[in-house]
């Protein structure tokens, strides 16, 4: 019964709409009718500046990292991921936000960093070399999610190669919209102060 209840805590934790809350409550704003409409923290960027953006980076990261770490907390003899999964799931359906959210880059970030310290970091190291080099979020992010694959199957973790193969192949099906703006030239690039 445990088990149950920490899932659905997890997916609760996922729902919880960092930009929808730092938008509406900092600066009157509902995000998803400015940008892109996504519950996540480019969006923020976009529409609130570095200072939103970057608490609701953080906020997105934290409930990943949180949601995963439940088990341990709990002391139940279950797998990290699936919580984490429970709280991807949950950022990018909130219940909170009628099942309106992010593409979750953030909390699957919040995951690794749980469950795989190193790997994150790694991973947080390819996505700004990417970020500074092609000035396009979802691209980097896309090709993180490619290189988080590539590093699962390196450690030869069976159940991160498979949870991470599947949250890549959804990440990048979430930007399907970016793919097509990046292949039209219209996806907006991010500006780097160097």
């Amino acid at each position: 019964m445990l088990t149950y209840i920490l899932l659905l805590a997890a997916y609760l934790l996922g729902s919880i709409p960092s930009a929808l809350i730092v938008g509406k409550a900092g600066y009157g704003i509902d995000i998803r009718e400015h940008g892109s409409g996504n519950l996540g923290g480019t969006n923020t960027f976009r529409i609130l500046g570095k200072k939103a953006g970057f608490i609701v980076t953080l906020a997105d990261i934290l409930k990943g990292t949180l949601a995963a770490s439940l088990p341990l907390l709990f002391s139940l003899d279950l797998h990290m991921l699936w919580f984490g999964l429970a709280a991807i799931i949950g950022h990018v359906y909130p219940v909170f936000a009628k099942f309106r959210g992010g593409k979750a880059v953030a909390t699957t970030a919040g995951v690794l960093l749980a469950y795989q310290p190193l790997m994150f970091l790694i991973l947080l190291v390819v996505f700004l070399t990417l970020l500074f080099t092609t000035k396009y979020v979802s691209l980097s992010s896309m090709l993180t999610a490619v290189a988080a694959v590539i590093l699962a199957c390196l450690e030869g973790d069976k159940p991160l190669i498979v949870a991470i193969s599947f949250i890549a192949l959804f990440l990048i099906y979430r930007h399907r919209a970016n793919i097509k703006r990046i292949m039209a030239g219209t996806e907006p690039k991010v500006k780097l102060k160097k």
